[in-house]
């Protein structure tokens, strides 16, 4: 290809010829007022291009991040250790998995960071706002998960309990108020719920059975309030889930009969909660829960072991298989997002329950095979 430069020389070359007078010197070399433009407009776009790599850009990349063993190590210190009671060598994997997140309130990402995401297939992009409500700042996030985090670990440990039925005690207290509810000026945060029309407050799970027995009828509600007891009366409402509330947000203390401790740094959220659960259950239990073999997953759970949705499951998936993971345990909430997005060679399982993520793995362990356990082709 020439330049305008050769286009422009070979005019001249024409029309000087026969004259005598040397072709450079027959007509000075100019470019019309066109090309002129073209050039500058070229330019302008090169420059805003590059500008525009660089520039920082309101979206959110989620990438695979690392998986790790919660029957493991974490350097040379294990990631779950309990004191005070008796526990069993483990072997093979019971993998949590992260997901790198990167741009809004953690750091902002350019143009080319985006571009590069959204041409690889393992990665997500998502606009800010989709992800962070406006004005959240970098501070508000990590205190966030790191109370998710310190609150999945609560609810792991009181869920693997249940699950192998080792009693332990609930407390529940009032942590806030919902505006124009019945709780509001009957309750107050720091409140000790005691019992509900005479019937104790073992846990979440009493205090909705003693409310929904209620049936919309005025309840006597003991609590303790600044160490001393009284009861107040409360009339619950029907919620939009189908059960009676009293419009009160609750904190949830734990006394468990020995101490487990999970040291993991520099992961938040409440994601890991289900897998935390499975690795307390294989140390505590005799035998090897998976045989060797090597499991990854995802989800949260509560105290009842109902194992919820989580977010970056795609990512999740695809480190899972990185990491060598042969099975991989689902939310059944999360199907919608698993179906068509399965790594090759990696075996996922939907579960609801703590109970049916652990038949699950026992299964798999076994070698009996996947026939049986719910996939999310067939869940959702």
């Amino acid at each position: 290809m020439r330049s305008p430069n050769d286009e422009s020389s070979a005019g001249n070359e024409t029309e000087g010829a026969g004259s005598g007078i040397p072709a450079a010197a027959a007509r000075p070399s100019r470019r019309s007022p066109r090309r002129r433009a073209l050039l500058v407009a070229g330019g302008t776009s090169l420059v805003l291009g590059a500008a525009g790599l660089v520039i920082p850009a309101p979206f959110v990349l989620e990438s695979p991040g690392p998986t790790f063993n919660t029957i493991g190590e974490i350097g040379d210190s294990p990631l779950i250790t309990i004191d005070g009671e008796q526990t069993y060598p483990t072997a093979g994997e019971l993998a949590l998995t992260t997901v790198f997140v990167s741009g809004g309130p953690n750091g902002a990402v350019n143009m080319g960071e985006v571009v590069a995401s959204w041409l690889n297939p393992e990665d997500a992009v998502l606009p800010v706002d989709f992800v962070y409500p406006h004005g959240t700042t970098r501070g508000e996030i990590q205190e966030g998960n790191a109370a998710a985090m310190t609150s999945s670990q609560e609810s792991a440990v009181a869920a693997a309990l249940d699950q192998l039925d080792i009693p332990f005690t609930e407390e529940l207290s009032v942590a806030g108020i919902m505006e124009d509810a019945p709780a509001e000026g009957v309750l107050e945060t720091g409140d000790v719920l005691l019992s509900v029309d005479g019937t104790e407050v073992t846990g979440v799970e009493s205090l909705r059975e003693s409310l929904n027995g209620t049936e919309g009828s005025p309840a006597r509600i003991a609590i303790r309030r600044d160490g001393t007891e009284q009861t107040v009366e409360v009339t619950p409402v029907l919620g939009e889930n189908g059960t009676y509330q009293m419009g009160a947000y609750l904190s949830i203390d734990y006394t468990f009969p020995f101490d487990v401790a999970i040291a993991l740094e520099n992961v938040g959220g409440a994601s890991a909660g289900m897998m935390f659960a499975l690795g307390i259950i294989d140390k505590l239990t005799p035998g090897e829960l998976t045989q060797g073999r090597s499991f990854a997953g995802t989800g949260t759970i509560d105290a009842d072991g109902q194992v919820g949705p989580i977010g970056g499951i795609e990512q999740k998936m695809v480190g899972a298989a990185d990491s060598g993971a042969e099975f991989f345990l689902a939310p059944k909430a999360n199907c919608d997002d698993v179906v068509g997005n399965i790594p090759e060679g990696l075996e996922v399982i939907s579960v609801e329950t703590l109970d049916e993520a652990l038949t699950a793995v026992e299964t798999l362990a076994s070698g009996r095979g996947a026939d049986g356990l719910a996939r999310c082709t067939d869940a959702g």
